[in-house]
């Protein structure tokens, strides 16, 4: 007699709710990873390779969560002289920027402004790197990716 698997393994009509499915991968930015592709994690794909996650890290609405987290965490600005708030004020001409660049393969990261920061009781300082802001607007699209 053939043994039946359980629905959620199988992925057929018995699997949990997308919600609880959901909640399992909170920490999965939902502007990345939809329900059909979470379901694909759980379940498996088809040949069980995943192909390309680039189109993932460029899309537009990946792009503004990013800028939201960046902004979130304010800065200074990197070695192009430009503020969050400044890129904000331009948000969709930069998205649309980014995406073509990235979506192009032809991003290139610029260079990271270096600064000096006190070492709390001591008279040495420490080095601290700071990205332009479009850099780490494609670092955390590219985190909520991975």
């Amino acid at each position: 007699m053939r043994e039946e698997k359980p629905a959620e393994v199988t992925g057929k009509a018995g699997l949990k709710q997308a919600g609880e499915r959901r909640a399992r991968w909170a920490w999965a930015e939902p502007s990345v990873w939809t329900e059909r592709m979470l379901a694909a994690l759980e379940e498996g794909v088809r040949g069980g390779k995943w192909f390309s996650l680039i189109d993932k890290v460029h899309r537009p609405a990946n792009l503004r969560a990013a800028y939201r987290k960046v902004a979130a965490n304010d800065g200074a600005a990197g070695v192009d002289h430009v503020s969050v708030k400044a890129f904000g004020e331009r948000l969709e001409a930069e998205i649309e920027r980014l995406h073509e660049a990235l979506r192009k393969r032809d991003y290139q990261p610029s260079a990271i402004r270096r600064t000096y920061i006190e070492k709390p009781g001591k008279r040495e300082k420490r080095p601290l790197g700071i990205p332009t802001v479009r850099d780490r607007v494609v670092q955390s699209a590219v985190r909520q990716v991975i």
